[in-house]
């Protein structure tokens, strides 16, 4: 995991995906032991914060900065997410072991297909059939 101390985490996150929403809600339930924030990727806010950053890129792919510049992709950035997590630290550490890297792998990979899946229009056309799925509310 993280080698230089990271005080706070910046989750950049598609908010035209069900999933990222869906799992940018789930992070902000968890009790955090490093602070998340989490910002649009391609927002005014994410290019102020992150002008050096391929913006592009992380619409593309999670990506995570910390607040020493830190920046963590695909696999990684859902590690250190996991990481930032009271209840999800010592999986976050199993994940980077080489017993656990595969089973990261294949559920970032899962989830990166589910979320094509959802942007692709179905044989009816919808419900993504524009490239962007309407984003779901907080859960209730």
């Amino acid at each position: 995991m993280p080698t230089t101390p990271v005080g706070r985490l910046t989750v950049l996150y598609d908010a035209d995906c069900p999933l990222c929403v869906h799992l940018r809600h789930w992070l902000l339930r968890q009790r955090q032991l490093v602070p998340l924030d989490l910002v649009p990727a391609g927002s005014q806010q994410a290019r102020r914060l992150f002008p050096a950053l391929d913006h592009a890129a992380t619409l593309r792919e999670i990506t995570v900065v910390g607040d020493r510049g830190q920046v963590y992709r695909e696999t990684s950035a859902w590690i250190v997410c996991l990481w930032a997590l009271a209840d999800h630290r010592a999986k976050a550490h199993w994940l980077s072991t080489p017993a656990g890297q595969p089973f990261a792998r294949a559920t970032v990979l899962a989830a990166a297909k589910w979320r094509e899946a959802l942007r692709r229009p179905g044989p009816d056309g919808g419900p993504c059939g524009d490239g962007h799925c309407e984003v779901p509310g907080p859960p209730r």
